[in-house]
């Protein structure tokens, strides 16, 4: 049994040496630049922007800049879940909200109990990796459990009474309920908002059948269909019973579907150009949309699709999922080596480091972790620049709240295009979020890139080491 135990570390370890080279390779490095093509961003960005100014605004005219920091916080619970049906995004970002809450609550409790730095690293390394298992079960998307660690570390940092830990509770529970009712005001205007934007996605990828080359016909009409099930049960999701627009919308799948199936118009009043018309038309405010009717076809064609399981019932079970439960361990393994490692060696914040780490594991896979290291990394350099020329200039708070506003929308609008742009003005917000109301200067800025090296470092060792043998590592070629 040696000799095999033996090859078996042996391939492990070339397995693990092969993923280490492809974080330096220069192909990894391409991945990281490119920048993708993304649609329906900027409405949810504008909105989440509105809830950061909103709660920015009202702490500058009641004269506490710190707490509206934590309010701010608060209110990015708007940025999770986006283009969700409104009854599964009222819940999720209740959820998230509630999560901004307790996590500013506990690092406010670390903070008034006076723990060391290493104790702190260490509980905000396992609270880490309970957000990363919490909103990975429970199928919150959005900027990840990094918000909630920055909110408890800040938190930390801030509270020294109880006085200020109620505060700080209070400023974050405002903030979230600020970020919930942006969230959700749309949805008096254009209740099926979120509907039309999955339909038009399934037609976007129903028009682009025409133009794929044969040896790439199968894959993009798996794509279609995939793009079709999904906005079928956003429809569903969207509630117990189809109003007449949803049906309108479900006759209009019926259709994409028959074009899929038959690999022609022939069968629908429709052409290749009106399904491209409709979907632009339907990320519009409107109703009088032309539904193109589908010819005779089985009863069942247009069928509702059954209604999606709630979130909190599917979450429940998959917080035992191994894959999960191993992620979750990585997280913690890696936020706690590099937290560590930061305060080894005499670094100002080094929960950032932790954040790093954190960041750079919410990848899906090997090649993803690598590309959102990278990106975390060329990101928090650049807007760690921007923040310290914002840092020197001594603005006030107001032209701050103007940055902070605008940041937080851009990285809204980059963050589907290119992790490494939203990055930069995700530091920038961040670092200048720690400004307001405390003069902080510009070598804070230079600090985070410290860290955020030692962290992106961390989840790379950590992913790497522990690649699973069927995750690709692509040459380094």
């Amino acid at each position: 049994m040696q000799p095999l135990a033996t090859d078996l570390d042996h391939s492990r370890l070339r397995h693990s040496t092969a993923a280490l080279a492809h974080s330096v390779s220069p192909a990894a490095w391409r991945a990281a630049l490119e920048v993708r093509p993304a649609d329906a961003v900027v409405a949810s960005a504008v909105r989440v922007g509105v809830a950061v100014a909103l709660v920015l605004v009202v702490g500058g005219l009641l004269d506490v800049p710190q707490l509206s920091g934590f309010a701010a916080l608060g209110a990015l619970s708007s940025a999770f879940a986006r283009n969700e049906p409104y009854r599964v995004l009222a819940g999720k970002v209740a959820v998230v909200g509630a999560c901004v809450v307790a996590y500013v609550g506990l690092g406010a409790g670390l903070g008034v109990a006076g723990l060391g730095s290493a104790p702190v690293i260490a509980l905000l390394s396992l609270a880490a990796g309970v957000a990363f298992w919490l909103l990975g079960a429970f199928g919150i998307p959005g900027p990840g459990p990094v918000v909630l660690i920055f909110a408890a570390a800040g938190a930390s940092g801030y509270a020294g009474t109880a006085a200020e830990l109620w505060a700080a509770l209070a400023a974050a529970a405002a903030g979230a309920a600020v970020g919930w009712v942006v969230t959700m005001s749309p949805a008096l205007l254009n209740p099926h908002g979120p509907s039309r934007i999955a339909v038009a996605r399934a037609l976007a990828a129903v028009s682009a059948l025409e133009t794929v080359p044969d040896g790439e016909r199968d894959a993009a009409r798996s794509a279609a269909r995939s793009a079709l099930a999904k906005a079928g049960q956003t429809i569903a999701a969207a509630g117990p019973e189809p109003s007449g627009h949803a049906r309108e919308l479900l006759a209009l799948l019926a259709a994409a579907e028959t074009v899929v199936d038959t690999g022609t118009y022939d069968h629908v009043l429709a052409r290749g150009e009106d399904f491209a018309l409709l979907e632009t038309e339907l990320r519009k405010v409107r109703r009088d949309l032309p539904i193109p009717r589908v010819g005779p076809v089985p009863g069942d064609h247009c069928a509702e699709p059954a209604r999606p399981e709630h979130f909190l019932r599917t979450g429940v079970r998959k917080l035992r999922a191994p894959e999960l439960l191993t992620g979750t361990a990585k997280v913690v393994a890696a936020a706690l080596a590099a937290g560590l490692i930061a305060f080894a060696l005499g670094v100002a914040h080094p929960l950032w480091a932790t954040m790093g780490a954190l960041a750079a594991l919410q990848g899906t896979n090997y090649q993803h972790t690598v590309q959102r290291a990278i990106q975390r990394l060329l990101g928090n350099a650049a807007g760690a620049v921007l923040a310290a020329a914002v840092f020197a200039a001594a603005l006030g708070y107001w032209p701050l709240v103007v940055i902070i506003t605008l940041g937080q929308v851009l990285a809204e609008i980059y963050v589907v295009r290119n992790y490494a742009l939203a990055s930069i003005a995700v530091t920038t917000v961040a670092l200048l979020l720690t400004g307001l109301g405390e003069p902080v200067g510009a070598a804070v800025a230079a600090g985070r890139v410290i860290d955020t090296l030692i962290g992106v470092v961390a989840g790379v060792l950590v992913a790497a080491l522990t690649v699973p043998r069927g995750d690709l590592v692509v040459g380094s070629a």
